[in-house]
């Protein structure tokens, strides 16, 4: 990446020399040229919130910014990408949405995520930080910034305006208005389940913002709690488990199962932890950010449970699900079973079929499909 400040190579995490999607965008490097070319003055606190993949604050280590992300895979991609740009450790201070942040904030550089809700629960959490001299320029894709993007900077932090586009990238210029009188944060969302879903019926799920469907149960999470594989005394894992519903439900019918909730996400994480002591579940649980099962032995797992994410940001990518289903096959034990929900058009089967030698359909309906595949 071309930038006022040098030429970074920058890589997503995990490295793949395969993938073609790049580490950063056109927005970033508007931001990182109306920074130089406005001489914008980078003092005091330097907060970048929802870098995608740490390109922003490698280009700015001199300025020894604070990343704050709920990824950890764009978190771990930034440890790497600084390490490869000779940045000396602790340059940057890697904060995640879960951390309390900075007391104070004097330039505030926000890459706008693809959730309202998450940046309405940071822009909310940031506030009491940014004072009147606070610089805050945020930065998107023409696609990502809305109206209501535009009315969230306003409402929470003060007077917005945007930038003219170019390649497709626009700029967001606030003015802060510290006496402002700012909404209470509305995150944590919660909700109680519906009925005729088995075990959870019911219950409560707790979303932190961020989260995917924050105040409603999903159509095909539905669809799976309904057809949840059955046993006693299992080892499980919730693959990307979202607010945890999932593995909450499997821990509402089996005392006994030992389950492990895993994401990428840091608000994901936190969700389904409240989620699973909000229903008062008396089994062994433990909640793990991380990249997908590395870390969990081989062959020590005897059922995941996965609803994989097809998009990468805005990218459409079945690379996820395919990194999910290969440490899936890794972590199971002989015998052991993944089973898997997915659209009918995402042909997941194919790909279950491939790694594993096999795949059973267990249900279907017009939209979803429910598959299992057995470790042999």
């Amino acid at each position: 990446m071309t930038t006022p400040w040098g030429e970074p190579a920058l890589t997503r995490f995990p490295e793949d020399p395969r993938d073609r999607l790049r580490a950063w965008d056109a927005s970033d490097e508007y931001l990182l040229r109306h920074l130089a070319e406005e001489r914008v003055a980078l003092d005091g606190t330097v907060v970048v919130l929802g870098d995608r993949w740490g390109a922003l604050v490698t280009a700015l280590a001199a300025h020894r910014p604070v990343q704050i992300t709920d990824s950890h895979l764009a978190q771990e991609a930034t440890r790497a990408n600084l390490a490869r740009a000779g940045v000396e450790p602790g340059a940057v201070r890697l904060l995640t949405t879960q951390d309390p942040p900075p007391e104070r904030i004097d330039v505030l550089l926000v890459r706008v995520p693809k959730s309202l809700a998450l940046l309405e629960d940071q822009l909310l959490r940031l506030a009491p930080a940014v004072h009147a001299g606070t610089v805050v320029v945020g930065t998107g894709m023409v696609k990502e910034i809305h109206t209501s993007t535009l009315a969230l900077f306003e409402r929470i932090l003060g007077p917005t305006r945007t930038s003219l586009a170019e390649r497709k990238a626009r700029l967001i210029f606030c003015t802060p208005e510290p006496a402002l009188e700012r909404p209470g944060n509305p995150w944590p969302y919660v909700y109680t389940l519906p009925d005729g879903i088995g075990a959870a019926a019911g219950g409560t799920v707790v979303n932190h913002a961020g989260v995917f469907c924050a105040d409603r149960l999903d159509i095909g999470t539905r669809f799976f709690l309904r057809h949840l594989p059955g046993g006693r005394g299992r080892r499980v894992v919730d693959l990307g488990c979202g607010n945890g519903v999932v593995g909450t439900s499997v821990a509402l019918a089996d005392p006994d199962a030992e389950v492990l909730f895993v994401d990428e996400s840091f608000q994901a994480v936190a969700s389904a932890e409240a989620t699973y002591k909000a229903n008062g579940v008396s089994g062994h649980a433990e909640f793990r950010v991380g990249d997908g099962l590395a870390g969990v032995p081989s062959g020590s797992v005897d059922l995941v449970l996965n609803n994989p994410p097809f998009h990468s940001h805005q990218a459409t990518t079945d690379a996820t699900a395919w990194r999910m289903f290969t440490g899936a096959r890794r972590a199971l034990r002989p015998g052991g079973e993944l089973w898997v929900i997915g659209n009918r058009h995402l042909g997941y089967h194919v790909k279950l079929r491939k790694l594993f030698g096999n795949s059973r359909l267990v249900a279907s309906d017009p939209k979803f499909v429910v598959l299992k595949a057995v470790k042999r």
